[in-house]
């Protein structure tokens, strides 16, 4: 009884229920598939870098893409950007991003706010005192008008002021005061709240309604998120702001979001990586797709099992093998996503000798083991758990190419039975691909030494 009890904890808890929310034609919440999203850093008044920027997100797989609109120059390219982007089909919902001066933005440039697909308002930067609601309220009175829904994004480098003081007031009266650090927990959560019943009061339906409240601390925002849900059925995009640069902001925002989502909290992701200079932006949506996919809560692209090398592996062959096998496979995707139903569950195994090789490649669809310090330069190849090539000689990365190719097609191409043996409930973005046993013989293909 206590193990299966202990392994029932293990187990993500059910995707907490929540109100269904459309983003041009992505649905957020109510048991729809997490959604991975992503924000440009181009200036948006820059048309033709703005476009490409959020072709390459959308190609990486950011499933909605956030612009800053900030001036008039950036509102008023946003309907040349809508457009320029339809021409090169790509049908990407774009969400606006306000801070300050978006009711002016929004009432001064309508183009602007019908080619938006969702704003992203900031309560805490709407304007203060007897500013703030109005305000606000005329923001939302566009999204009413135009049909568009909101998130209502808090952040806590830019909480709002006076609400913060009212609970400081009120904290200070009680007999027994609560830390700064849980009352700035509680007015993140109040100034979304709060929030969302003044926009459902201006006539903002609650459907069209998602909440942020964003931190840099991993233990705050697990705790913050935790009591949002605890309190509404709104959906909840979930991101630890300014995360930071490299290993650190991946691990950051792993662990956070990882403890959430297992909680069965949260709609859609952003990892916001502070991108290393001339880096690449596309990077931040692998990282939200693998953290997803590693948990097995969605599948997006094959991914590569690796070993991590020791005195067996003194050579780096394998290490590039894997790299470029999951490059390859990752370049890949959105031609046969479209050809090869199913694919994105593939598992692949690129090992480095024989202690697990073998093992390992059995256990995916599709692996090499290669040779390590002192063995027999061959590589085996297994398929569906049985060894069918053994490759030989100094094009063993292009052979295994091939193989995966080969295997794709055959497996996942229509009419395949791999393609037929798909399983999924179409709401969670969770599929289960069975694949039939390999039949082919084991053979050893020699290849020529250049």
């Amino acid at each position: 009884m206590f193990a299966t009890t202990a392994y029932a904890m293990l187990l993500p808890a059910p995707r907490r229920q929540t109100r269904a929310v459309r983003i041009g034609h992505v649905t957020v919440g109510s048991g729809a598939p997490v959604m991975v999203q992503s924000m440009t850093n181009t200036d948006t008044a820059d048309v033709v870098g703005t476009i490409e920027q959020v072709v390459a997100l959308a190609n990486a797989g950011s499933e909605v893409v956030r612009i800053t609109v900030n001036s008039p120059e950036a509102a008023a390219a946003v309907a040349a950007i809508r457009d320029g982007l339809d021409q090169r089909h790509c049908n990407v919902p774009l969400v606006g991003d306000f801070h300050f001066n978006g009711h002016k933005l929004l009432r001064d440039y309508p183009d602007c706010a019908k080619a938006l697909a969702k704003y992203r308002i900031n309560p805490g930067n709407v304007g203060r005192g007897n500013k703030h609601d109005t305000q606000f309220a005329q923001m939302i009175e566009i999204a009413c008008r135009e049909g568009k829904p909101v998130r209502i994004g808090v952040n806590w480098g830019s909480l709002d002021q006076d609400l913060m003081g009212r609970l400081m007031d009120e904290n200070s009266r009680l007999a027994l005061p609560k830390s700064a650090q849980q009352v700035m927990r509680d007015a993140l959560v109040a100034s979304a709240l709060e929030s969302a019943a003044l926009a459902e009061d201006v006539g903002l339906p609650g459907d069209q309604i998602i909440l942020s409240c964003k931190v840099s601390d991993v233990q705050d925002l697990i705790a913050v998120y935790g009591d949002l849900a605890a309190r509404c059925d709104y959906p909840l995009h979930l991101g630890l702001t300014e995360a930071g640069m490299g290993s650190k902001g991946i691990v950051a925002s792993t662990a956070a979001m990882g403890i959430l989502l297992q909680q069965g909290i949260g709609d859609t992701i952003r990892v916001s990586l502070t991108p290393e200079p001339g880096g690449d932006r596309t990077k931040e949506v692998i990282v939200a797709q693998e953290m997803l996919q590693t948990m097995g809560l969605r599948t997006f692209t094959p991914l590569v099992t690796a070993c991590p090398g020791c005195g067996r592996t003194t050579s780096t062959f394998f290490q590039e093998l894997a790299a470029k096998t999951q490059s390859y496979l990752r370049a890949q995707m959105p031609l046969w996503r479209a050809s090869y139903p199913g694919v994105e569950n593939m598992s692949v195994a690129v090992m480095g000798c024989v202690v697990n090789g073998p093992g390992e490649s059995k256990l995916a669809n599709i692996g090499i083991s290669l040779p390590g310090t002192g063995e027999l330069p061959v590589a085996p190849v297994y398929e569906d758990g049985k060894k069918t090539v053994t490759l030989k000689g100094d094009h063993i990365a292009e052979e295994f190419q091939a193989l995966l190719d080969a295997y794709v097609e055959r497996t996942y191409g229509q009419g395949s039975p791999g393609a037929a043996l798909i399983v999924g409930d179409g709401a969670s973005g969770q599929t289960d691909q069975r694949h039939p046993p390999s039949s082919a013989e084991p053979k050893v293909i020699p290849i020529t030494i250049a």
